[in-house]
């Protein structure tokens, strides 16, 4: 069993965070969190920069200082002699060989000896990390993309601002809808190409209302039995100050926390199902509006045309939005 053994994946606000902290609580596996410094910028970021690399995927010294400068280093509770020890001077250690080291030492800390990482994000670089650690799993976790949208539009330092993407100020709920479902795809394209033997699908929904059942089936996919402390993984820790969000909080697995079918305007819904409709459907989520305007899905079609042509974006998907909803006909039905 090589670490890193498992990565937990999807689009931003789908409930990484939770399903983490679940399988953190097994008494065989730690998952990191990229709050942990074990985050995109230096795992997948800094190899295909080939910062501190040499031809040959070699550490150098360059990247180990990197790496002990960065802020959150000390969040690791690993000393900088135990760092050093990782790749000692005069070894030629490989990339993914030293960073399997780190995971190793990691776990040993947290006396487990499986190791797995938590980081959103990577759901676009699965092929990287599937060509980087050929062994290790995949857990892609889906939630719907309107209550998905919900949180990231209300989120002023979110991802859709922050990556300043053309159509984010003007068209934020058609941006989120769209950045939704870029993820999903190439998550799922990924897991096609992997197999499920390294690919499991999980919806945030399923695992909320049934999480026993959910959790067992995913110790089935990583080969580990299943035990409930899963499911008791806010003992001890949960708050209950109003002001704390669910996360900071660390509530239970609690259902209703975010729900757009009360809490997102008609227009958001409108805009949202124009842009993403087909991805909704495929996914087996039931729309809201059953008869799309013809404006609403014309929008649509210029905020994709506005995408396709922004570095920014391409720079995240590798591609621009692909099309969801045909462009001229509408999703047959009465509205919302």
């Amino acid at each position: 069993m090589t670490n890193p053994y498992v990565f937990i994946v999807g689009c931003p606000r789908s409930g990484t965070t939770l399903l983490q902290r679940m399988v953190n609580a097994h008494p065989q596996i730690a998952i990191t969190k990229e709050s942990q410094w074990f985050d995109k910028r230096w795992i997948t970021e800094w190899f295909e920069e080939r910062r501190g690399l040499t031809s040959d995927d070699r550490v150098t010294s360059e990247l180990i200082i990197r790496m002990l400068d960065h802020p959150k280093f000390a969040r690791l509770k690993i000393s900088k002699e135990q760092f050093l020890a990782l790749a000692p001077t005069g070894q030629r250690v490989g990339y993914a060989s030293f960073v399997t080291r780190l995971f190793n030492l990691y776990g040993k800390a947290k006396g487990k000896a499986l190791v797995g990482n938590k980081t959103p994000a990577y759901v676009r670089k699965l092929d990287l990390l599937h060509s980087l650690w050929p062994k290790a799993r995949f857990v892609h976790l889906i939630r719907d993309g309107r209550d998905v949208c919900l949180s990231v539009v209300k989120w002023p330092k979110g991802p859709i601002m922050k990556e300043s993407f053309v159509t984010s100020k003007d068209d934020p709920v058609s941006t989120a809808a769209l950045w939704w479902a870029s993820h999903v795809r190439l998550g799922q394209e990924a897991g096609n190409r992997l197999g499920p033997q390294l690919y499991h699908e999980a919806r945030y929904e399923a695992l909320i209302a049934h999480p026993q059942e959910k959790c067992a089936g995913l110790c089935a996919f990583l080969g580990l039995p299943y035990d409930d402390a899963m499911l008791g993984f806010h003992r001890g820790r949960t708050q209950t100050d109003p002001s704390l969000d669910a996360k900071r909080a660390w509530l239970p697995v609690t259902v209703g926390l975010r729900d757009w079918r009360s809490q997102m305007p008609d227009e958001d819904v409108q805009r949202f199902e124009a842009a993403a409709g087909g991805l909704l459907d495929e996914l087996g989520y039931a729309r809201a509006v059953l008869r799309l305007r013809p404006e609403s899905l014309e929008h649509a079609s210029r905020i994709r045309g506005l995408l396709s042509r922004d570095l920014n974006w391409i720079d995240r998907f590798g591609k621009g939005p692909t099309t969801d909803e045909p462009e001229a006909v509408s999703y047959v039905g009465a509205s919302c």
